[in-house]
C-alpha cells in the first residue's frame, strides 16, 4: 500500500470513528498519519474535552487560512467552553465579520446565530460587571459616555465640517445655557419675541426656505432644497442686516445684541428664525465651521420635535436655550401636528481666544474675497 493510500484509509477510518461517537479512537487513528487533517483532529479533541488539542488544530488552519470561517467559530466556541468570555467574543466578531464580508453556507447558519447571542450575553454580562464595580460612585457625564462607548451603545461622532476645521477644540455636542453669561437676557425676550413673530406671521409672509438652489454654484444634494417645510426669515444674512425684517422685530434686534457672535464682512453675523412644519426631517449633516456654536431660542414649540447632534438628542423647551456644535453630524425632525420655529443664530467658541478671533476674521474674509479677478473692460 503506497503512504498516500494509507494516509486515505486512516483517513476514512478516522471520519467513521467519529460518526459512530468514538472519538477516542478518532484521535488515535489520526496520530497514526504523517499529515492528518487539522479540522478532524480539532472535532476529535473537542469532543474528548481536550481543549488545548483543539486550540492547536485550529491555529494550525487559521496559520494557514486567517479566515477560515468554521475555524473561527471553532475557536470562539473554545475558548466559551474555557469561560474566557472576552477571547470568545474576539473570535466570534471575527467570525460574524468575515461571514458579512463574504457569506457562510447555510449549514453555518445556525453556529452564526449563536456567535451573535454568545456576544450579546456577553455584552450583558461586561455591562453587569462594570456597574458592580463602579457602584457608589457619583454620575459623572464624561465616564458615562466613556462606557457607553466602550459597551458599544453609543457611536463616536466628532467634528468634520465641511469647510473649515479649527484644530484643538473640544469635542462636545451640546453646551449648557449656564455656560454663558449672555443667554438669561437673550431668553428674558422670549415672550416679546414671540409676540413679534405672531405678528409677522399674522400678515402672512412668505419664509424663504431654508436651503436654496443657488444660481451661481451647484445645487446642494438636499431634500429640502427650495422647500418651505424648512423655513427661514432672516433678520442677519452673509453678515448683513435684513432691514425690513429688522425693523419690524426691534426686540429680536436687541436680544441678539447680548450674544458673543462673529463680526465677519459678508459671512457673519447669521440669525433667523428657523421654522420646521409638521412631518419634516432635516437628514443628518454636518455644518460648515467648527469655529462657532449654533444657538436655538425655542419660541413656538411642538410635541414629537428633537434635535440630535451626534450621540444625544434633546427636545426643544419654551424659552430655554440650546447651544450645540452643528460641524457634528445633526439632525432635526418634526413629528406632531404643530409647526415648530426658533430664533437661529451663531456664536464664537468660547474657547477661542481674542486673538484668535482676529486671526479667523480676517482669514475668512481672505477667504471670500477669493475669486475670478475682476477685468477691466475698457
Amino acid at each position: 500500500m503506497t503512504d498516500r493510500a494509507r494516509e486515505q484509509t486512516l483517513q476514512e477510518a478516522a471520519i467513521a470513528a467519529l460518526r459512530r461517537g468514538d472519538a477516542a479512537v478518532a484521535r488515535a487513528t489520526l496520530g497514526e498519519m504523517a499529515d492528518p487533517p487539522a479540522m478532524l483532529l480539532a472535532q476529535a479533541c473537542n469532543r474528548l474535552g481536550d481543549l488545548d488539542g483543539e486550540q492547536a488544530a485550529l491555529n494550525r488552519i487559521l496559520e494557514q487560512d486567517m479566515r477560515n470561517l468554521p475555524a473561527l467559530l471553532a475557536m470562539g466556541q473554545n475558548f466559551q467552553r474555557r469561560g474566557d468570555q472576552r477571547g470568545a467574543t474576539s473570535w466570534f466578531r471575527s467570525a460574524l465579520a468575515q461571514a458579512a464580508a463574504h457569506g457562510a453556507a447555510p449549514a453555518l447558519q445556525p453556529l452564526l446565530q449563536r456567535a451573535q447571542e454568545a456576544i450579546a450575553g456577553a455584552s450583558r454580562d461586561f455591562e453587569d460587571h462594570l456597574d458592580a464595580a463602579m457602584a457608589g460612585l457619583p454620575t459623572l457625564p464624561r465616564i458615562a459616555q466613556a462606557t457607553d462607548l466602550l459597551l458599544g451603545k453609543s457611536e463616536l461622532y466628532l467634528q468634520q465640517p465641511s469647510m473649515f476645521y479649527f484644530p484643538g477644540l473640544p469635542q462636545r455636542a451640546f453646551y449648557e445655557r449656564d455656560e454663558f453669561a449672555w443667554v438669561p437676557a437673550v431668553e428674558a425676550a422670549s415672550d416679546a419675541i414671540i409676540a413679534e413673530l405672531n405678528d409677522v406671521r399674522a400678515g402672512a409672509p412668505d419664509f424663504a426656505p431654508y436651503v436654496q438652489t443657488p444660481t451661481d454654484r451647484p445645487a446642494p444634494n438636499n431634500p429640502l432644497r427650495d422647500d418651505p417645510s424648512w423655513g427661514a426669515y432672516y433678520f442677519w444674512q452673509q453678515g448683513e442686516v435684513v432691514a425690513d425684517h429688522a425693523a419690524r422685530c426691534p426686540t429680536v434686534m436687541a436680544a441678539l445684541d447680548h450674544a458673543d457672535r462673529p463680526m465677519i464682512t459678508g459671512r457673519s453675523p447669521m440669525a433667523l428664525w428657523s421654522l420646521l412644519k409638521p412631518g419634516t426631517h432635516i437628514q443628518p449633516h454636518h455644518g460648515l465651521l467648527n469655529t462657532r456654536l449654533i444657538c436655538h431660542l425655542p419660541l413656538i414649540v411642538a410635541d414629537n420635535c428633537a434635535l440630535r447632534v451626534g450621540a444625544e438628542t434633546r427636545a426643544w423647551a419654551p424659552g430655554e436655550m440650546l447651544i450645540f456644535d452643528d460641524s457634528i453630524e445633526h439632525e432635526a425632525w418634526n413629528r406632531g401636528n404643530d409647526t415648530r420655529v426658533v430664533l437661529l443664530f451663531e456664536v464664537w467658541r468660547p474657547e477661542i481666544h481674542a486673538e484668535e478671533r482676529i486671526a479667523l476674521t480676517r482669514l475668512f474674509e481672505a477667504i471670500d474675497r477669493f475669486g475670478p479677478k475682476q477685468v477691466d473692460a475698457g
